[in-house]
């Protein structure tokens, strides 16, 4: 089910992964691939999933650092 020119999760930016994670769940949702299929798919997945949450957290030391060190703009009201 996963392509050999899918390009490797740590290359991906945050807003590629994110929209393969989607596509992942949505297949995985339909429980029309095999079950070495899902497999293959969870693990992508999970993979994707990961890289989001270190960019996502990446992302936030950065706003925290740029904060701290007086560089951001002020808060930011809703």
């Amino acid at each position: 089910m996963i392509k050999n020119d899918t390009p490797p999760v740590d290359t991906l930016t945050y807003e590629q992964a994110f929209s393969e994670l989607e596509k992942v769940v949505s297949v995985l949702e339909e429980g029309q691939a095999t079950l070495d299929e899902s497999v293959e798919l969870f693990q992508r997945g999970q993979a994707l999933a990961k890289h989001c949450s270190d960019l996502l957290e990446n992302a936030r030391l950065k706003v925290t650092i740029l904060e701290q060190s007086g560089e951001a703009p002020g808060e930011i009201e809703p």
